[in-house]
């Protein structure tokens, strides 16, 4: 049994994690600066409701534990992530470098930081039939978000306490990750939960909103698929960054289009062609994780979103009460 940390721990990603990590039989710290209540069975060992954008705070958090799963950040889907960049990359690189310095302070076996495809170069995402990205592709950088940038830093700044420290990190880049007990309303939400929202709340024969001209495309990776990604990279030996996502390239049109077949709804369309899209095309290439991991991905599209849509139905139902 070893001793965990999972940062993050009350969002979503974070808590699916911790879930199956205390399930593996290993004492679970979750640690977040707020909890948002979605999961509701008891998923960790401890809890404690840290701030980690203080050094003082992240000491605290890593003592005595094994190993560091990094997943606190300040982050949203892509209508948070355009409009707010001071903050995001203000908290984040202070979480960060906290969490850094804490880890060598306190001698942590092995590091984990959360990593986003958002760190890939917008040059390399202009048009929906994109080439699917490979880590080496996110040099020469140019993200097309503050949070990216903040992100591909993070990264380096990993890299370097790993050269100079000799810290054990492991980095995952995440693409589009969804699934149910996660958010799904309030503006920090992705698309998949969007849609799901959208399609719950509307009436037979009514109309949901999508952003963009929907002919932008994405690949989509279920939640238990990445959190087994996430579980097989640090078992590994892998120390440089690594797709964990989806191959399988979907436009918004036709995610929307899952969805409303999902919901038995007849649904018309508005599109909202103003509204913040991000880069028009964004694929992952898994040849790393296939080859030095022995990982990909097993849930597909059609039996994740179903799962997803029935989970958030039944909030809306819950909130309809």
């Amino acid at each position: 049994m070893a001793r965990i940390l999972v940062t993050g721990a009350g969002g979503f990603i974070g808590s699916h994690l911790a879930r199956m990590l205390k399930q593996r039989g290993h004492f679970v710290r979750a640690v977040d600066v707020k909890w948002d209540g979605y999961m509701e069975e008891d998923y960790a060992s401890e809890r404690r409701t840290l701030d980690l954008r203080s050094g003082t705070a992240c000491l605290a958090a890593t003592e005595g534990m094994d190993e560091v799963y990094n997943l606190a950040a300040n982050m949203g889907g892509i209508g948070f992530i355009t409009s707010v960049g001071a903050d995001v990359a203000h908290d984040n690189v202070l979480i960060n470098a906290h969490m850094l310095q804490a880890a060598i302070a306190n001698r942590v076996g092995r590091f984990f930081f959360s990593s986003s495809a958002c760190v890939y170069p917008e040059y390399r995402q202009a048009n929906p039939g994109v080439v699917p990205l490979r880590e080496e592709d996110a040099l020469p950088a140019d993200p097309d978000s503050f949070y990216g940038w903040e992100k591909l830093f993070t990264e380096k700044m990993a890299e370097a306490y790993a050269r100079d420290y000799g810290l054990d990190v492991r980095v995952a880049r995440f693409h589009n990750i969804y699934g149910p007990e996660g958010t799904y309303e309030g503006g920090r939400e992705k698309a998949p939960a969007a849609l799901c929202r959208k399609a719950a709340e509307a009436p037979d024969g009514g109309t949901i909103e999508i952003w963009g001209d929907g002919n932008q495309t994405r690949s989509y990776c279920y939640i238990d698929d990445c959190v087994s990604g996430i579980l097989a990279l640090m078992a590994s030996e892998c120390g440089s960054p690594v797709n964990i996502g989806s191959d399988r390239l979907v436009s918004v049109d036709g995610l929307a289009d899952m969805i409303v077949g999902i919901s038995g709804k007849a649904l018309s369309r508005k599109h909202l062609c103003e509204a913040p899209q991000g880069v028009r095309g964004r694929n992952a290439d898994l040849s790393m994780a296939r080859s030095r991991l022995g990982w990909e991905p097993e849930v597909t599209l059609e039996e994740g979103l179903e799962k997803t849509y029935r989970w958030i139905l039944s909030r809306v139902k819950q909130k309809g009460k």
